[in-house]
């Protein structure tokens, strides 16, 4: 009997064996979805409040069900966007995430409930001292233990265990012992304190916190990028107005010449001018059209108003880009509020603190490992189950203490991760003065842009105003015959980009004032929006 079981188990290990070294015989695994989809189950996860940005004092509007039209505004665009974007969406789960993998290095530390049951039944001949004679010994063993064991931050792990185990042979009688036990470790050089241990925890938070504040990145990245779209938005309506006027304009001139013509005023020369000129106008207005389509539908991905077909949705701008001009004077206190309030900054901070923390780990690995042991048991003796219990109360124990070593010649792996560790330490804290620089060159970067572009639009309004009196004199000019239709089409063509360059610089103005508030941080409180967390720990 023993001998055949020993000849299948042998045969079912090289069988084995032969089937596990031919991986490439292995299928991939591919996950059919359509077949079992009773069986599929998804947890949804579920957002905290903590990353869900909101506005202080909320806009009230209706979306409209259809393909609209839409009146939107600018406060509209930028609620839409926080509560739609489908990126958005997307990013607002990376803090769950970081704060999963926050509980689970925690979890390091939770209590662990073991048990463990064995048999084993064995045959076997035994030769006696006495007589020289062979006889055979038949017996099974039987061995039950469980406990509880736990690990803590000072490098301590605690075990306490109850077992229980039975023996029977056909030459002794059966015996039971019952044993109750208490270990204790104690690191003692590396593991040891809480500083270590722990380590990974508090990467783990400042992970977690990290996280928030690139959403907060992203979140005022995107309402940057809503606010932007939808001034280009706008200023693509605007360069249509002036185009249908320009045109008008040009057509109503064309319209006069004909009638000159007509009449033997003009010659018929004067009139090939004048159709360029409206030929022009209508080439730029299908441009400008087609640059307000493609803009409808940029500011659209950015708010996602509707779940489907949202890009058919018409939008009607209703917000005008003219702002109060005031100049920039407090360049000193912006300075120093970005790199207060800048998000990637102070995640390049906390990073640099999550290194240092790795440091402490690194060095500790440099350590050998020393731990002090301590083992107290009771145990009972008995011919059944429940009296190996009753006699735990006897003087039968057992008690042992003593010490582990342990140590790498050279400990070459442990030295290399401890300056690796070091030298990324370093290179954090260079990147977050390179960012620091970065950042105040971004504000004064921005800052310049406004002062041009709110200076820009004085100018531009007065070159759009000198080329209209200069369009007008030229149609003076052209009435009393001192003047050409082409240089009637040339004043409407400087007097039509005077008037988009004015609109480009109001519009560029805002454009500007919204990056500014992103190169300091400041997007989301002045556009009132409040996003709980990511706040230095």
């Amino acid at each position: 009997m023993n001998t055949r079981l020993f000849c299948i188990a042998v045969v079912l290990t090289v069988a084995m064996s032969a089937f596990a070294c031919a991986p490439d015989r292995w299928r991939v695994f591919t996950h059919d979805e359509d077949r079992y989809p009773e069986k599929e189950t998804y947890r949804p996860a579920d957002i905290p409040e903590t990353v869900q940005p909101e506005f202080t004092e909320p806009p009230s509007f209706e979306i409209p069900s259809g393909k609209g039209p839409m009146d939107l505004s600018i406060e509209q665009a930028a609620m839409l966007a926080l509560s739609r974007n489908r990126d958005l969406q997307v990013q607002k789960l990376n803090p769950l995430i970081s704060g999963a993998f926050e509980e689970i290095d925690r979890g390091n530390f939770d209590p662990e409930v073991f048990a463990e049951y064995q048999y084993l039944d064995e045959q076997s001949t035994e030769t006696s001292r006495a007589t020289g004679e062979q006889f055979p010994v038949e017996g099974n063993n039987s061995e039950f233990v469980s406990g509880i064991r736990q690990a803590l931050p000072t490098g301590t792990t605690l075990e306490a265990s109850v077992s229980q185990q039975r023996d029977t042979s056909n030459r002794t009688p059966e015996e039971q012992n019952a044993r109750v036990g208490l270990s204790i470790t104690q690191s003692l050089l590396r593991g040891f304190g809480p500083s270590v241990n722990l380590a990974s925890v508090r990467q783990s938070e400042l992970e977690t916190t990290a996280s928030l504040y690139e959403l907060r990145g992203f979140v005022e990245a995107l309402l940057a990028e809503t606010e932007i779209a939808y001034w280009n938005f706008v200023l693509a309506g605007k360069e249509i107005a002036i185009f249908k006027h320009s045109l008008a304009i040009a057509g109503q001139q064309l319209d006069e010449v004909e009638q000159q013509i007509s009449v033997g005023l003009l010659p018929e020369v004067e009139a090939a001018a004048a159709r360029a000129e409206v030929a022009r106008r209508e080439q730029a207005l299908i441009e400008a059209r087609s640059m307000l389509e493609e803009r409808r539908m940029k500011l659209l991905r950015m708010i996602n108003p509707l779940p489907e077909d949202g890009f058919d949705l018409c939008i009607n701008s209703v917000s005008e880009p003219a702002i109060e001009l005031a100049p920039i004077t407090d360049l000193a206190d912006r300075l120093e509020l970005a790199v207060r309030s800048r998000p990637d900054l102070n995640e390049a901070r906390l990073r640099l603190r999550q290194n240092s923390l790795e440091t402490i780990v690194t060095r500790n690995g440099l350590l050998p490992r020393l731990e002090l042991f301590a083992d107290l048991g009771q145990t009972g003796y008995a011919d059944n189950f429940s009296g190996s219990f009753r006699e735990l109360n006897n003087d039968t124990h057992d008690f042992a203490v003593g010490f582990r070593f342990s140590h790498y010649l050279s400990n070459r792996s442990a030295k290399a991760t401890d300056l690796a560790a070091h030298a990324s330490r370093r290179q954090a804290a260079e990147a977050v003065e390179n960012l620091a620089q970065i950042v105040r060159l971004d504000v004064r970067l921005a800052v310049n842009e406004v002062e041009r572009a709110r200076q820009q639009i004085a100018a531009s309004r007065a070159t759009r105003i000198l080329q209209e009196k200069t369009l007008e004199a030229e149609k003076e000019r052209f009435k009393v015959g001192s003047s050409t239709s082409l240089l009637i089409a040339q004043a409407q063509r400087d007097l039509l980009a005077a008037g988009i360059t004015e609109v480009i610089s109001i519009v560029n103005y805002r454009i500007a004032l919204v990056r500014l508030y992103l190169a300091e941080g400041t997007m989301l409180e002045r556009r009132g929006v409040k996003l709980d967390g990511g706040q230095m720990p």
